[in-house]
C-alpha cells in the first residue's frame, strides 16, 4: 500500500490539469429494450472511483497505480468499484431496485485521442431485466456522484432528458408510453433549485460581478436600480438563447463577462459615485450574462413538457441566489457603509481584487478559446 500512496502523492503533485479528468456532469443514458431489458451507461472515472482517489488527478498516473498493485490487490480493486455501483446506483422499476449484471466495456483502452488509456475506462454499463408488468421506472445515484444529466430511451417513444441534482431521484417515467409522472411544480422547483446552485456556490463569476455592484453604492435604492437593470437584460437575453432566437460563441460570451466583472470593480476605484452611464454598462453586461446562463442551461437540458416552467423556475433561483449575494454582502460590510473610512478600507481593496480577477479571467479565457 506505501507503493500505491506514493504513486498517487506523485499524480496529486505532478498531474497536468488538461489531462486530467474533470466531470461536471455524471452522463447516463438509460434504455429499456423491446425484449423486457434495460441497459443503464454511466460515464465517469471508473480508476479514480476504484482507488477512491479525486478524478482531477492525472488519469495515466491513477491507472500506472492500479497496474502497479499485485494481481490479488488488483482484483480486490475490481471488486471493490462492483460493489460502489452496487451500493450507489438504483435503477427502480415501481420502487423496487432491479438487480443488474456490471461491465466495463471500454476497460483498457483509451477514451479520447487527448487522454491515455485507461485500466477500467470511463463507461459503466449495467444490465438487467425489467420486472413483469412493470409500470414505472426510477433512476438514482448517489452524491458520489456529480449531478446526473440522465437520458431514457423507450420503445416506441421519443428520448426524454432530465438533469438531476447529487443524490436525487429521477421522476417516475411510465415504461410504457410518454411523458412523465412528476408535477409540473416538481420540475419547477428543481429547476429553480438549479439556477441557485449556479450562482451559490458554482457561479462566481456572477457573484463578483455582483459584489461590484454592491461595492459602489452605498445607499440600498441606487443598489436595486441596478440589480434590477441587470436582472432585466439577463433574463431576456436567457429567454432569446434558450428559444434559439439569438446566438453568440461561448469564446464570445466568457472573455466578456470576465471583462465585465474587471470593468465595474475598476470603475468602483476610479470613481466614489454613480454615473449616468452606469446604468447603461450594467444593463448592457446583463445581456452578455444572460447568455452565459444560456449556454449553462442548454448543457444542462430543458424537459419539453415543462419547457416554460422549468425556464421560469431556473431564472427565479439564479435571482434568488444574487439577492442571497446581496443579503449576505450586507450582513458583512452593511453596518460600515457610512463610516468615512468604508471606501479607503473595504471599496477599494475589495474592488483591485475583484478587477484584477476578471482582468486574469480575460486573458486566460480569451488564450483558451
Amino acid at each position: 500500500m506505501r507503493r500505491l500512496s506514493i504513486l498517487l502523492l506523485l499524480a496529486a503533485l505532478q498531474a497536468p490539469a488538461a489531462r486530467a479528468h474533470v466531470f461536471e456532469f455524471t452522463d447516463t443514458r438509460v434504455t429499456l429494450t423491446g425484449d423486457g431489458r434495460f441497459v443503464a451507461l454511466m460515464v465517469a472515472d471508473l480508476d479514480a472511483l476504484a482507488l477512491g482517489v479525486d478524478p482531477t488527478l492525472d488519469p495515466a498516473r491513477v491507472a500506472a497505480a492500479i497496474r502497479a498493485l499485485p494481481p490479488a490487490e488488483r482484483e480486490a480493486t475490481a471488486a471493490r468499484l462492483q460493489r460502489y455501483f452496487e451500493i450507489r446506483v438504483r435503477v427502480r422499476f415501481d420502487g423496487t431496485p432491479a438487480p443488474f449484471a456490471l461491465t466495463f466495456p471500454g476497460a483498457g483502452k483509451r477514451p479520447s485521442p487527448e487522454l491515455p488509456e485507461m485500466v477500467f475506462g470511463i463507461v459503466a454499463r449495467m444490465e438487467g431485466a425489467v420486472p413483469a408488468g412493470a409500470q414505472q421506472v426510477t433512476f438514482w445515484a448517489s452524491r458520489a456522484f456529480p449531478a446526473v444529466r440522465l437520458t431514457l430511451e423507450r420503445p416506441g417513444a421519443e428520448a426524454v432528458r432530465h438533469l438531476l441534482p447529487a443524490a436525487e431521484e429521477s421522476p417516475a417515467f411510465p415504461v410504457h408510453g410518454t411523458g412523465t409522472i412528476e408535477a409540473r411544480a416538481a420540475t419547477a422547483w428543481r429547476y429553480a433549485l438549479l439556477g441557485f446552485e449556479h450562482i451559490l456556490p458554482a457561479g462566481l463569476d456572477h457573484v463578483l460581478f455582483v459584489l461590484g455592484l454592491f461595492l459602489l453604492s452605498p445607499k440600498l435604492k441606487p443598489l436595486l436600480i441596478q440589480v434590477s437593470l441587470f436582472t432585466l437584460a439577463h433574463t431576456a437575453t436567457l429567454a432569446l438563447s434558450t428559444l434559439g432566437l439569438v446566438r453568440l460563441s461561448p469564446s464570445i460570451v466568457e472573455p466578456l463577462i470576465a471583462l465585465s466583472i474587471a470593468w465595474v470593480a475598476f470603475e468602483n476605484v476610479l470613481t466614489s459615485e454613480l454615473r449616468p452611464w452606469r446604468a447603461g454598462l450594467v444593463f448592457a453586461f446583463g445581456l452578455l450574462h444572460g447568455l452565459g446562463f444560456a449556454g449553462v442551461l442548454g448543457e444542462l437540458g430543458l424537459p419539453r413538457e415543462a419547457f416554460f416552467s422549468a425556464l421560469v423556475a431556473f431564472n427565479v433561483g439564479v435571482e434568488a441566489g444574487q439577492l442571497t449575494v446581496i443579503g449576505l454582502a450586507f450582513a458583512a460590510v452593511g453596518a460600515f457603509r457610512d463610516r468615512p473610512w468604508y471606501r479607503s478600507r473595504v471599496v477599494v481593496p475589495a474592488s483591485l481584487l475583484i478587477g484584477s480577477t476578471g482582468a486574469w479571467w480575460t486573458v486566460v479565457r480569451t488564450l483558451g478559446h
